[in-house]
């Protein structure tokens, strides 16, 4: 009786703790971002690429369009759940479930403000969680494809497994780099950590990122306390951030890397056989997965929720300013998150379907190469440099140089390889015309002229 009596007092106390309700607050947060994410982001894709195009968008539902979404996803929940009579039918229902699992745990590691995160944000292994959550939807997709029986679902499944798994390895190689930089910054006056251990833990890598030390003016403090963005780690590796957020592309499937629902081949890929809300699951997955992959950019590389006036309010220990504090992280944070999304829609909107030979190719013979060499000249760099007595601004400073200049250069190598990869698929074509050119018409029966030769 007194262990039962003690066990419900614990939970007692537990549930009327601050730390619970801080729980409660999150998990609010994060299921309403996820829900109303792929809302946003689709009514945001769809006025932005009419924009581009110089077409007007959803105008009639709704103000200016605006609840044009909201129509369509209960459109999706009305719809008829159809399924194909030879499936594999526990796969092909299960697999929806296994595509979105993943990407709704993926959430449990971002810290959204410094109140409003869960228990997984303080987790030390953050960075290997997400890497390790993206990885099964390479899983849900394969099932999609094999269970439905058809085979454009089928080739629209193996395309995607081939494509997550060459894309996984840079993604993750370029995120070396950033976890290298904290454990040279480790240990150092107002850093956190100690010397020389770095850190993954993703809320640990915006504090390396928001370092200040106060100088008893409140303008500047309110400014500048914990929001340095010449600490940001982009201006360390740009190269890096860029080539994240290809991968990025590559992982969610979405232009210019889009050959697993490549509709003019394809028809859907594979969800070719879905509809309703099933369908619905798997477009609901690859926006919360466009969310995470460009929250984890935000963190990594542009501070996080940093921004004038967060950490100054949430330092002052009143409740009042601390809600505050935590709601300008909160729209700092979003704000981020959402222009980086924006990316994804301009990309979307610009570049034309890579080849499935250039996709490979692109993967493995320059973004892996690149991220491998970017580990290793940073970590000959500070090993140099450090040999040498310099200080780590040093450091820093050459290495954001370089990067910058590799940044120039990859823009350059992309360019050039994009061109030549073009030419050597339309060789063939040109060459054939280039012979039909120069061979002589034959003459047509029945008196009718020879062909008109075609005019320079």
């Amino acid at each position: 009786m007194l262990l039962a009596d003690d066990a419900v007092t614990q939970l007692i106390h537990g549930i009327i703790s601050w730390q619970f309700l801080q729980f409660v607050v999150t998990f609010l947060v994060i299921f309403v971002f996820v829900l109303t994410g792929a809302v946003i982001l689709v009514l945001a894709e769809r006025k932005i690429m009419a924009w581009m195009q110089d077409r007007l968008g959803p105008i009639y539902t709704g103000p200016w369009g605006l609840l044009q979404t909201v129509a369509d996803m209960i459109k999706l929940l009305l719809k008829e759940d159809i399924r194909v009579a030879d499936s594999d039918k526990l796969l092909f229902l299960l697999s929806p479930s296994v595509f979105i699992a993943p990407v709704i745990a993926a959430f449990a590691v971002l810290p959204f403000s410094p109140y409003i995160s869960l228990p997984g944000t303080g987790l030390a292994t953050g960075i290997v969680y997400y890497v390790a959550m993206s990885s099964i939807d390479v899983v849900a997709v394969v099932m999609a494809g094999y269970s439905s029986n058809n085979k454009y679902s089928l080739i629209g499944g193996l395309r995607a497994a081939a494509q997550m798994i060459s894309y996984e390895l840079p993604l993750v190689l370029a995120l070396v780099g950033v976890v290298m930089l904290t454990s040279v910054l480790a240990g150092a006056p107002g850093y956190p950590g100690h010397d020389s251990i770095g850190t993954i833990s993703l809320r640990q890598i915006i504090d390396f990122q928001g370092v200040w030390h106060k100088t008893g003016n409140p303008v500047l403090d309110f400014i500048f306390e914990g929001n340095t963005p010449w600490e940001w780690f982009i201006l360390i590796q740009p190269l890096m951030l860029v080539i994240y957020y290809i991968c990025g592309l590559a992982e969610t499937n979405r232009a210019p890397f889009d050959l697993p629902e490549a509709e003019s081949e394809l028809v859907a890929g594979y969800v070719t056989e879905y509809s309703g809300v099933r369908w619905a699951m798997f477009y609901l997955g690859e926006y919360g997965n466009m969310t995470i992959v460009s929250a984890i950019a935000t963190i990594l590389f542009l501070g996080g929720w940093s921004g004038p006036g967060v950490a100054y309010l949430t330092g002052l220990n009143v409740p009042v300013w601390g809600l505050v504090g935590n709601l300008l992280a909160l729209v700092y944070f979003i704000v981020k998150v959402y222009l980086l999304c924006a990316v994804f829609i301009w990309v979307r909107a610009t570049l034309p379907r890579l080849r499935s030979d250039q996709l490979m190719r692109f993967a493995w013979l320059i973004l892996i190469p690149i991220t491998l060499g970017n580990i290793l000249l940073t970590g000959a760099l500070f090993l140099l440099i450090s040999g040498l007595g310099l200080p780590t601004w040093v450091f820093l400073t050459v290495t954001g140089v370089i990067n910058w200049a590799a940044l120039f250069g990859f823009i350059w190598v992309v360019g050039r390889a994009t061109v030549a990869t073009t030419r050597r698929a339309q060789a063939p074509a040109i060459r054939a015309r280039l012979r039909a050119s120069t061979t002589p018409a034959l003459p047509l029966r029945d008196g009718i002229p020879a062909r008109v030769p075609e005019l320079p």
